[in-house]
C-alpha cells in the first residue's frame, strides 16, 4: 500500500551551513535582491496545484533536467546562463542538458516580468523566467531559481527557523507575512545540514520591510562564507552539499 509519509521529500527547505555561537551587530544589506519583489509566493515562487505535496516524484530522474532556452536573451546573459549550468555540473551531480523529445522539461524564458520559478519536478512542461537586465544583476540569482526547479524552498522558512532568525513581525509589508510562515516539520526536512545563513536561498534581512527596518533578525552567528544574508554571489557549501544529499550523489 502506498504510504504518503514515506515518500514525502522535503528537499524544500533543504539547509545548510557551519558552527555558529553569539552574535552580535551583523551587517545589513538594504539593496533588494530582485528575486524578493515578485508577486508571488514568497516573491519568486509560482504555486501549482500539482505541486501542493512534493514526494519522490517530485524530483528529477536520474539527476538529469532536460532543458530549452527560449526568448531574447543577449550573448551576456546566455553566458551567464551557461556559466551556472556548468557550475551545477562541476559541484554537484545534477546534469541539465537540451531537451531532445523528452515529456518533462525546462523551459528557461525571459517573455515575462520578473525572476521566478516553481519548485520540484512538475510534470510535464514547466517555466523558469529570468526578466533581462533585472534577473542579471547578481550572478547568483540564476543559481536560485535553479535550485527552487531542483525542489528547494527558502532558507528561512524551514521548520527550526525560529531557532536562528526572528521575524519582525512588525516591519513586514501588510499582506506580505505570509511569506515568512514556516514549513511543517513533517514536510521539511534539513538532510542533516544545519541552518545558513550564507545560502543563496536565504532572504535578505530587509526582505518585504515596509519601513526599511530589518524583517530577519539573526540569532547565532553568520557563517564564514559569506558575511550577508540574501548574498547572491553564488552558492554557500552547504547550498552544495544539501543537492547532493538530496539527489543522493
Amino acid at each position: 500500500m502506498f504510504n504518503e509519509q514515506q515518500f514525502l521529500l522535503p528537499f524544500l527547505i533543504i539547509l545548510c551551513a557551519n558552527g555558529m555561537k553569539g552574535v552580535k551587530n551583523l551587517p545589513i544589506d538594504y539593496a533588494e535582491n530582485p528575486e524578493e519583489t515578485g508577486q508571488h509566493h514568497e516573491g519568486d515562487i509560482v504555486l501549482d496545484d500539482r505541486n501542493g505535496i512534493l514526494s519522490a516524484k517530485s524530483k528529477w530522474p536520474k539527476h538529469r533536467v532536460p532543458y530549452v532556452v527560449k526568448g531574447s536573451f543577449s550573448k551576456k546573459e546566455l553566458s551567464i546562463i551557461n556559466r551556472v549550468l556548468n557550475e551545477f555540473h562541476q559541484k554537484t551531480c545534477i546534469r541539465f542538458h537540451k531537451r531532445k523529445n523528452e515529456n518533462d522539461f525546462l523551459i528557461i524564458n525571459n517573455k515575462s516580468n520578473g525572476c521566478w520559478s516553481n519548485v520540484g519536478r512538475l510534470g510535464g512542461r514547466q517555466e523558469l523566467n529570468l526578466e533581462s537586465t533585472k534577473c542579471f544583476t547578481n550572478y547568483g540569482t540564476t543559481i536560485h531559481e535553479l535550485m527552487h526547479t531542483l525542489g528547494f524552498y527558502h532558507e528561512q522558512n524551514r521548520y527550526d527557523r525560529d531557532d536562528y532568525v526572528k521575524v519582525l513581525w512588525e516591519n513586514i509589508k501588510n499582506g506580505m507575512k505570509v511569506n515568512f510562515e514556516k514549513l511543517k516539520r513533517n514536510v521539511a526536512s534539513g538532510y542533516g545540514v544545519a541552518y545558513d545563513y550564507g545560502s543563496i536561498m536565504h532572504y535578505k534581512a530587509t526582505s518585504f520591510s515596509k519601513n526599511g527596518q530589518p524583517t530577519l533578525k539573526a540569532l547565532k552567528k553568520m557563517n564564514e562564507d559569506f558575511q550577508k544574508m540574501g548574498q547572491r554571489q553564488g552558492f554557500s557549501a552547504s547550498d552544495i552539499n544539501k543537492i547532493n544529499k538530496m539527489y543522493k550523489c
